[in-house]
């Protein structure tokens, strides 16, 4: 049954589960198998054929799974979606789907450390060669531009310092060219910004982080054109194999239906965490695109919806003094990932990125005073107070 949501509030409830055709089921059910019958043999040979629809193998579909991607495809304003098992499998899939040998990548400057990761063994094993750029105006991204350049690869905000890029702006150019447009929209997740809207061709996700808001998944999204969405099916994600768990889908399922609400108390608790902290003599500088003053808050107010659930600052000291205030934390909790309901502090140059050369660590501005906070749920004068007393004890 067709049925056009027009609030993203009830998309994320209602869009892409029928509970008819699931035995009247509220919640959507679990398939947990790995393979389908078929009726006859010949049935078996028509779906092999692609002659009729239907389940084979849960490498190749599963029901819950289904569900989840068209759930994601429609909020995201994408043709089709593709659900991984982890947010590094969706963004290798669509990489390797994008480039062969000798090809070249343009790349937003400050990627996520695995990221930077992924691109290096593709330059040492296959020869895609890949350039960084902060992406602030034309001239810099056309300079990039080579003819075997066959991908934008862009995040937004970029990990961990915040910076934004001019999505309307990088397609612009890239249209020119006819360079397909990748964005990593996880910081943001679908609620607060909409890559596709802008013209850009794919989005991923790492889906362990807001979409899910519970902490307990590790999954990943790609969004594309239902051509690109797929070939990467029949192709790199069938034969890689990186696919999502019908268990992993439901809880996804399961944390989509309060995005809305979860991003609207991150996003509340942030900026009132960061006009605080601003004002704070230990700190040395706050980056939050959601501030007035900061750099790339016009280009926020142009294609986001609000600042984001996620800031980074500077301590005056040295990395041991960093340390030392981390572990001096009492309900903020040590941990790379972002989006739960927890608020969660890392440090990005010896965690996250700490993959990076510093030479090039530093070039994307990620120095060792440099600390990024995921901001949680709880009210956000607890946050506060426990920043507060472990910064007097520094």
């Amino acid at each position: 049954m067709e049925r056009n949501y027009k609030h993203f509030e009830t998309k994320v409830i209602h869009a892409g589960y029928d509970s008819k055709e699931h035995l009247n089921s509220l919640s959507t059910p679990i398939y947990q198998t790995s393979t389908f019958t078929f009726e006859t043999a010949e049935q078996g040979e028509r779906f092999f054929a692609g002659e009729e629809k239907g389940y084979i193998y849960s490498r190749l579909g599963n029901p819950t799974v289904s569900v989840l991607q068209e759930k994601v495809a429609e909020i995201e304003e994408g043709e089709a979606c593709l659900a991984f098992g982890s947010g590094m499998a969706a963004i290798s899939a669509v990489l390797l789907s994008l480039t062969k040998a000798n090809d070249h990548v343009l790349v937003s400057q400050g990627v996520y450390g695995c990221t930077y990761g992924l691109l290096t063994l593709m330059e040492e094993k296959y020869n895609v060669t890949h350039d960084f750029s902060f992406m602030e105006n034309e001239e810099e991204i056309r300079n990039l531009i080579k003819p075997e350049t066959t991908c934008i690869y862009i995040e937004t905000p970029i990990n961990p310092t915040m910076k934004l890029i001019d999505l309307e702006m990088v397609v612009k150019i890239a249209k020119e060219y006819n360079i397909p447009v990748v964005v990593d929209n996880t910081f943001c997740s679908p609620y607060l910004q909409k890559p596709i809207q802008l013209g850009c061709d794919v989005v991923v996700h790492s889906a362990t982080k807001y979409i899910c808001g519970h902490g307990d998944v590790v999954a990943g999204l790609a969004i594309a054109s239902q051509e690109l969405i797929s070939k990467i099916a029949m192709t790199t994600q069938k034969d890689i194999g990186g696919i999502l768990a019908p268990f992993d889908a439901w809880l996804l399922l399961r944390g989509l239906k309060t995005l809305p609400i979860r991003m609207d108390r991150h996003c509340d608790n942030t900026i009132k965490l960061v006009e605080w902290l601003k004002t704070e003599p230990k700190i040395k500088s706050v980056y939050y695109p959601g501030d007035p003053n900061h750099p790339d808050h016009e280009i926020m107010k142009k294609q986001m919806k609000h600042g984001g659930g996620l800031f980074s600052f500077e301590i005056e000291g040295s990395k041991k003094q960093i340390q030392t205030f981390m572990n001096g934390l009492k309900m903020i909790k040590i941990a790379v990932s972002l989006g739960d309901a927890e608020t969660l502090i890392q440090h990005p140059a010896t965690m996250t990125h700490s993959v990076i050369p510093e030479k090039v660590r530093l070039s994307m501005g990620i120095t060792d005073q440099l600390i990024r906070l995921s901001v949680g749920l709880e009210a956000w004068e607890d946050i506060r107070d426990d920043i507060k007393q472990s910064l007097e004890r520094m």
